[in-house]
């Protein structure tokens, strides 16, 4: 079985997270998400949804076979114990692939990583980000 990693915050789920886990699940057999914990969440604003809602709505996804949270201290704990064969970035998170590989390397992780590509917007403008999202409701209803 051809175990598959994908992982982010997911906090307000909008057409290029489905985007992303359809990609991802494509790529092998069984997709693992692993749904980041608020604290974790440092290079963006904290997520707005709580950590177990997302776990829950991640999970409910058709793509998704198991959704989790991360670990709270060490990222790679969740990956030593899916042991994926791949891990699936996201295309515009801000994960360096290089030094993803190197980290697995040094743990005696074998595993490909990859990046997903982006969702084409399909019908004018969609709101394909969780900030733009955000910043439409502030702008209509704030």
């Amino acid at each position: 079985m051809k175990r598959v990693v994908a992982q982010g915050t997911f906090d307000i789920l909008h057409p290029g997270h489905v985007h992303y886990l359809r990609e991802a699940a494509a790529m092998g057999d069984e997709l693992h998400v692993i749904v980041a914990r608020e604290g974790n969440v440092t290079h963006k604003p904290a997520p707005v949804v709580p950590d177990h809602q997302r776990v829950e709505m991640v999970e409910a996804l058709v793509p998704v076979d198991h959704a989790r949270l991360g670990h709270p201290d060490d990222i790679f704990v969740p990956i030593e114990d899916i042991e994926p064969a791949v891990i699936v970035l996201g295309h515009d998170q801000h994960h360096d692939a290089d030094a993803i590989r190197s980290a697995l390397a040094e743990r005696g992780i074998d595993c490909d990583v990859v990046r997903a590509s982006a969702r084409e917007s399909r019908e004018g403008e969609e709101l394909l980000s969780t900030g733009r999202i955000i910043d439409r409701i502030l702008e209509e209803r704030g």
